[in-house]
């Protein structure tokens, strides 16, 4: 018998996983972002950039500490 990617993991926790690996994404690309505008001297934009990084980076807590529920529990 075939092994399924819904043996492995539930739809629920890819969800999640794609979630998190997005906002890691996005955090790679603010980084990209601040230098582009320091390199433009652009200091509001610097700090908009960095404003919405953190958010990022609030939110990735956020998910990491519910995906963590959702694997022991398989849901919410």
């Amino acid at each position: 018998m075939a092994l399924s990617a819904s043996d492995v993991m539930s739809d629920l926790e890819y969800d999640w996983l794609s979630v998190l690996h997005n906002k890691a994404q996005a955090i790679q690309a603010y980084e990209i972002y601040i230098q582009d505008a320091k390199a433009a001297q652009s200091q509001p934009c610097v700090e908009m950039f960095e404003k919405l990084m953190e958010q990022e980076a609030a939110q990735i807590k956020e998910v990491r500490s519910h995906l963590m529920s959702v694997m022991q529990h398989g849901k919410m």
